[in-house]
């Protein structure tokens, strides 16, 4: 309710970016978790850890796009820069949730079929964070935050 309230209720952005791949990549991302397998697969950990990890995750998820606020939006877009909150420590904190939570799911259900979906999903994600990036990049208050805040989603990595 969260997503779609944001995502309704968003600032009209300066820049938009409507290319083939942004809205290919933001559909599929945003709807792969249809493609999942279910039915029980390996449990590579125990049910308590990868439930652990998904609510983990769901609760960056919520941070971020709560200090997001009306710059939240499906598609790349400029709806102003947001520094605060999660956004101190990396720059896609929300994406870094979304792969905990991915993460947490595939080490409870295990199998190829969820392999396949979360390492695509993994991509799509990298995609729009890159997209993103790209038309952000125009910005002088974002290329100073990327400044400050050097890595994507993992401190030291990436």
């Amino acid at each position: 309710m969260l997503t779609v309230g944001l995502a309704v209720f968003s600032r009209v952005p300066r820049e938009r970016d409507w290319k083939p791949l942004s809205l290919a990549a933001t559909l599929c991302a945003t709807f792969y978790f249809l493609a999942f397998s279910i039915e029980p697969g390996i449990r590579l950990v125990p049910e308590v850890l990868a439930a652990g990890m998904q609510v983990a995750g769901l609760f960056v998820q919520i941070y971020a796009k709560w200090s997001l606020r009306r710059s939240f939006g499906l598609l790349p877009a400029n709806r102003g820069v947001v520094v605060a909150g999660p956004y101190r420590i990396v720059r896609h904190p929300m994406y870094l949730g979304y792969f905990v939570t991915d993460l947490g799911f595939l080490v409870a259900n295990f199998g190829v079929r969820n392999v396949v979906v979360v390492l695509a999903q993994w991509t799509l994600q990298v995609v729009r964070i890159v997209k993103e990036e790209q038309l952000l990049s125009n910005d002088s208050t974002y290329r100073e935050y990327m400044s400050r805040v050097r890595y994507r989603l993992v401190h030291g990595v990436f």
